[in-house]
């Protein structure tokens, strides 16, 4: 059940240390903090719209049409999830609705540490669209020559977003928290990162930004028994190990020689992986674990509530019918966890660490606000006052009796 530790009081002081320089004295203390953090200073915070013409020439005709296929499905899915008002005339007379409203200013975070993640902003920016919200500003790490990655820019022009801050790490995260001088504040802050990033949107919270969850390294739990392909399983352990050295990969099955197999094909596929050094740290941190019967595999998943859960069994919709607690999840052979990582139109951006116990992952819904209204007529207050006068006055608030009182003793004259 532990996940990799890591030390929350030092990522603590270093968060609090770059807050409170970032709340005072604003870009200079973004670049003071680039500088040391990232080696590099750019020459100008806010990215040109040079730059980004110049990443379109960058990007190969390839990716740009993986983008384009990537970006209408993960459209399709989100839009899918629009609501309409929804009203209810709760009693005669009484009129209730809600709407979801945009939330105007909202920051996405894009991680370029090991791995620019342009399929992140992807996953963030399209809801963000399609939600409606009024600013939509980027934030994401700047390489050693001061630019950020042309795929990331590319991806961004793609989803309507212009306003981009060369910016990683804890400084990024401060800058939309408190604006700067080149940087806006936001209301609400996106996006995955390491250690010190989720530290830092946990402590934005306390500066009323409120933040997506707390994203955290990568992890993928799988459960799995004869009717699995080990190749593939071994192969989707994997992808998430190259995550990062921090990351956790978990196979769990009924059959001990689907465990050793799926063993024998991690040794020999992690041998070809470029980034072997990474997977191999993230498998130190990982386990395969034998568990025959299925009722406690579920109990097992359920308490570790993985960010994505991978169901390669037989007995699928056992599992689909019991799981609880899980970010995302991926069904069948011929389901790879890649495919919620880049282009089946699913959001990537989940909670990590056990918070899928009580986090949903992105979705259309997180870039919203829902609004209540109601309208109440003079007959409709006739109705309902006398209900309110009586729990009013059963609390001791006769302030809020007397608003329903007045009004009623109104009506009554007019009758």
């Amino acid at each position: 059940m532990k996940r990799p530790q890591t030390d929350p009081d030092q990522s603590d002081a270093i968060v609090k240390t770059i807050f409170e320089e970032v709340r005072t004295k604003g870009d200079l203390a973004v670049a003071k903090y680039t500088s040391l953090l990232d080696g590099t200073n750019p020459e100008t915070t806010a990215v040109t719209t040079a730059e980004i013409l110049q990443a379109k020439d960058q990007i190969s005709e390839d990716l740009k049409k993986a983008i384009a296929t990537a970006q209408i499905n993960i459209e399709k899915f989100h839009r899918a999830q629009q609501s309409p008002k929804i009203v209810v005339e709760t009693m005669e007379g009484v009129t209730c609705w809600q709407e979801k409203k945009p939330i105007q200013k909202v920051g996405l975070y894009i991680p370029a540490g090991t791995a620019p993640l342009f399929s992140t902003v992807l996953m963030l920016a399209i809801p963000a669209q399609i939600a409606g919200c009024n600013e939509i500003i980027l934030c994401s790490p700047p390489n050693k020559n001061g630019q950020i990655d042309p795929a990331v820019l590319y991806a961004a022009f793609q989803c309507g977003i212009t306003k981009i801050y060369k910016i990683g790490g804890i400084q990024a995260i401060a800058a939309m928290t408190f604006g700067t001088a080149t940087v806006p504040k936001v209301y609400k802050i996106f996006g995955p990162g390491n250690q010190y990033v989720t530290a830092a949107k946990q402590y934005a919270y306390q500066f009323g930004v409120a933040i997506d969850m707390p994203a955290g390294p990568s992890e993928l739990l799988i459960v799995a028994d004869e009717s699995a392909v080990p190749k593939y399983i071994a192969a989707d352990l994997l992808s998430q190990a190259e995550h990062g050295k921090d990351s956790q990969v978990i196979l769990v099955s009924n059959s001990e020689s689907l465990i050793t197999a799926v063993e024998a094909a991690v040794n020999e596929q992690i041998a070809f992986l470029p980034r072997q050094e990474i997977a191999v740290k993230a498998i130190a941190n990982s386990s395969l674990i034998y568990i025959p019967e299925p009722e406690d595999t579920l109990r097992f998943i359920n308490d570790y509530a993985p960010e994505h859960l991978m169901i390669c069994s037989e007995n699928e919709s056992f599992y689909i019918d019991g799981i609880q607690n899980a970010g995302s999840v991926f069904i069948g052979n011929f389901t790879p966890e890649s495919a919620g990582d880049y282009a089946s139109g699913t959001n990537h951006t989940l909670p990590t660490n056990g918070f899928s116990k009580n986090y949903s992952g992105v979705c259309l819904d997180s870039f919203l606000k829902s609004v209540t209204f109601q309208k109440i007529s003079p007959k409709g207050l006739q109705n309902l006052g006398p209900t309110i006068e009586i729990m009013a006055t059963a609390e001791g608030l006769d302030g809020h009796k007397n608003a329903v009182t007045l009004r009623l003793a109104d009506l009554n004259e007019t009758l």
